[in-house]
């Protein structure tokens, strides 16, 4: 039995690997694109294991069927013991204890259940991403609407002594989290530096425009929201918006992108 355990419980993760990794697009929910073949590669090798472990317990001798006909035969001499102490006694050496099937939950939990994506509920609750110190900006091209990821913007807002941003049209793309009690709300990307653990957010507040529901994702176009002095740290990253469009989730929702069309 503890064997069968075994090999259910490498092949179950190794399809719910792959279900993640290779038939979906799941396991960017929790790590960067980048990671993607080891998660292939590692459920490719818990199947193998699990495959050569079935084939290996199947073979005459296995030390699966010695311990199969070894628990066979203690389960035997308990009874023996029992009868003739005239009392039960609770041995049986060929179950697995009941803990051990929580093990399954996680392996069914990949193919069955796939935890919700980190949106507006998380971002909500966490202070922005910290900018990179920037000292050197291009020139903004003729463009208008500018395309901007978030971080590139609020590094203009910010950091761009020059001041181009000031009066430019842009145009943004990232989901929708609310500000209760507050005036606007905001444009919103989650970024992984490596998977889900180290997930931090950029956000930018929208003035102007009603805020959809949370976690819609949008393209927002506007100018940048007067206030405190631009260039500086002092200037907040937020738009006033002149239109804001709702747009498809895309593939790969954990990075700060340019605007999707």
């Amino acid at each position: 039995m503890k064997r069968r355990l075994q090999v259910t419980l490498l092949v179950l993760s190794g399809l719910g690997l792959l279900h993640a990794s290779l038939f979906t697009d799941l396991s960017l929910r929790f790590v960067k694109e980048g990671m993607r073949p080891m998660l292939v590669a590692s459920g490719v090798l818990l199947l193998v294991l699990g495959v050569a472990e079935a084939w290996s317990s199947q073979k005459p001798g296995s030390a699966d069927a010695a311990d199969s006909h070894s628990d066979d035969q203690d389960q035997d001499q308990d009874q023996d013991q029992d009868q003739d102490h005239g009392h039960g006694h609770d041995h049986d050496h060929s179950t697995v204890p009941r803990i051990a099937w929580l093990l399954f939950l996680p392996a069914l939990s990949l193919l069955f259940y796939a935890p919700p994506a980190l949106g507006a509920y998380t971002a909500a609750r966490e202070a922005p991403k910290a900018v990179t110190e920037q000292r050197y900006f291009d020139p903004l091209p003729a463009t208008s609407p500018i395309p901007l990821t978030l971080t590139q913007f609020t590094s203009r807002v910010q950091q761009d002594h020059k001041r181009d941003i000031g009066g430019r049209s842009v145009r943004m793309t990232g989901f929708v989290t609310p500000d209760k009690g507050a005036d606007g709300w905001y444009l919103t990307r989650i970024i992984f530096t490596c998977c889900a653990a180290d997930a931090q957010s950029v956000k930018v507040r929208i003035h102007g425009a009603a805020a959809l529901p949370a976690d819609t994702w949008v393209t927002v176009t506007g100018t940048w929201h007067p206030g405190g002095t631009l260039g500086t740290s002092s200037a907040p990253a937020a738009l006033d918006a002149r239109t804001v469009k709702k747009v498809a989730k895309p593939v790969n929702a954990y990075t700060d992108a340019l605007p999707l069309f």
